[in-house]
């Protein structure tokens, strides 16, 4: 039976330094960030209420995306000149452990989960609009909050990010800052609760209806961006001279936000332990079988791996190879060589390449039942787990240390290029037929004309659909292929939220159970024949 997430005792001490979203004292090293009764507002703190810019709805088709928005997350591209660029297909490690924690998934699109038999799995990566990059992130004076926000009433919250042009706008890329105080008053001015941002720099608090005030405790070097440009869901409402925000709560309020930008009067106190990673992919490890159906849906795409064996290396593309040291669980691919990989692809190639194939919507559809954790089972030293954070909107990812003495604890894995904890916003179950090659070697049959179910979890819920690699209209006038399908069962477009994609390969019989009230289990059954 899969064991219910347990915490490491060094992760337990974190969590009990930090401030959680329910306490009411301030983080021990925030002296300034006291929350005590708020001083008067000279200015009104009310803003107009601003429209809202978002696309309700983005694809199935390529004509359904406005220019310069990415069809693998239905989000604008950060670059929209990369768009041109076919995708990059990546074998990234998840064994041994030490291929932890793996640089690049959070900047993928989409990442396939799938067996490579003795109880381990891998990750097939898909690199498209965006690059990775490193970063040491930007952080307030407060303790960074950890672990997933428990919602046990009406949230008020949202994210504190960094404004890195300074429109007042948040936009695709702009990231949160992590250890940044709020203080939560009622009307009167009256203190309430004191929270601070996780590494991704959410916030919230359970509150009830009512009017609140919220105020966002700034570090010296950073300034508020300017508030109320235009968009309600992307801009900033941190009042720029006192980082207060008020609102008028009667249902759950996701959108109080706040930018920051960098002071050009205080500069950050050096931080030293803060060390640039390096600007590196992987580890990169050898192709499988199941490459060759992912890139012939992925059109004109480049697949890297480290080499293959025999009977694999015929049946797959051979755009570029890394060696087959192993180092830490594989080789790391170099930004720059990637860079370059892509871009000659990109030359080579000269079809009129298609990534369009999903439906994108901010609202979740109706139906679906609750699901706030997935936990996954694959072997006795490779379980891992997904749990439902409201503020993020998002799934949380935790990986177990595959040693004995842990097996079952589940630890947040963070992205090896920036520290922050990794999150998707749609994890799909896809069940398919699985052949046995040899002992060690399975294909994984998602090629052109296949159909099987599958389950879509997004916004805190469970939808039976299934995936389809059939042609449609547009194959068969043109020829070219499309990336996978996700459709409702009477066959429609099932509808993704915005954001990036897991999708977890199981086979057909692997079972997938709800253990308690929206806690699910997936347990991944080998295919006889293998080891």
């Amino acid at each position: 039976m899969l064991k219910p997430f347990r915490i490491p005792a060094l992760f337990i001490l974190l969590i009990i330094g930090a401030c959680s979203p329910q306490t009411a004292s301030p983080p021990p090293d925030a002296t300034e960030a006291a929350i005590t009764e708020i001083p008067p507002q000279t200015t009104p703190l009310t803003p107009t209420p601003q429209p809202n810019g978002d696309y309700k709805s983005l694809g199935p088709n390529v004509e359904d995306f406005p220019e310069g928005y990415n069809p693998l997350t239905g989000q604008p591209a950060i670059d929209p000149s990369l768009l041109d660029i076919p995708a990059l297909l990546i074998s990234i490690s998840h064994f041994p452990a030490t291929a932890r924690p793996q640089a690049g998934l959070s900047f993928a699109p989409y990442v396939f989960e799938f067996s490579i038999t003795e109880g381990a799995t891998r990750f097939l990566t898909t690199f498209y609009g965006e690059y990775p990059e490193p970063e040491i992130p930007v952080k307030g004076n407060c303790e960074i909050r950890t672990g997933a926000f428990t919602q046990t009433g009406l949230i008020l919250g949202n994210q504190i990010w960094l404004d890195a042009n300074g429109d007042g706008i948040q936009s695709t890329g702009e990231r949160g800052v992590g250890g940044i105080c709020v203080n939560l008053y009622d009307a009167a001015g009256n203190p309430l609760q004191q929270t601070t941002t996780d590494s991704n720099g959410f916030y919230g608090f359970n509150v009830v209806a009512g009017h609140y005030i919220v105020q966002v405790i700034k570090p010296g070097w950073l300034d508020f961006t300017e508030s109320n440009v235009g968009d309600e869901k992307a801009d900033s409402d941190a009042d720029p001279l006192s980082g207060r925000m008020e609102a008028d709560v009667s249902s759950s309020l996701l959108f109080l936000d706040a930018g920051l930008v960098p002071s050009s009067e205080v500069t950050p106190p050096p931080d030293p332990l803060a060390v640039m990673p390096l600007a590196q992919v992987g580890p990169v490890r050898s192709g499988r079988l199941l490459y060759g159906h992912v890139s012939a849906f992925f059109q004109d795409s480049c697949l890297i791996y480290a080499f293959a064996s025999a009977e694999v290396l015929e049946q797959i593309p051979q755009c570029s190879f890394v060696t087959h040291e192993v180092q830490g669980g594989g080789y790391m691919l170099g930004l720059e060589r990637m860079r370059a990989i892509a871009e000659d692809n990109a030359r080579k190639t000269h079809s009129d390449f298609n990534y369009a194939s999903n439906l994108y919507m901010d609202e979740p559809p109706a139906g679906g039942v609750p699901a706030s954790q997935v936990d996954v089972y694959i072997a006795y030293l490779n379980q891992s787990g997904w749990t439902y954070d409201p503020l993020y909107q998002a799934w949380l990812r935790y990986v177990d240390t595959s040693e004995e003495e842990l097996a079952g604890v589940l630890h947040p894995e963070v992205e090896r290029l920036t520290g922050r904890q990794l999150h998707f916003e749609n994890l799909i179950v896809v069940f398919a037929e699985h052949e046995v090659v040899t002992l060690t070697n399975l294909n994984i049959h998602l090629e052109q004309g296949n159909h099987e179910p599958a389950m879509l979890f997004r916004d805190g819920r469970m939808y039976e659909i299934k995936w389809s690699t059939k042609s449609g209209e547009y194959e068969k006038k043109t020829g070219l292929r499309r990336p996978i399908q996700f459709l409702n069962l009477d066959g429609s477009p099932a509808a993704l939220k915005p954001g990036h994609t897991w999708v977890l390969i199981v086979t057909p019989f692997s079972p997938v159970t709800e253990k308690s009230p929206g806690v699910w289990e997936v347990r991944f059954y080998p295919p006889e024949g293998s080891k």
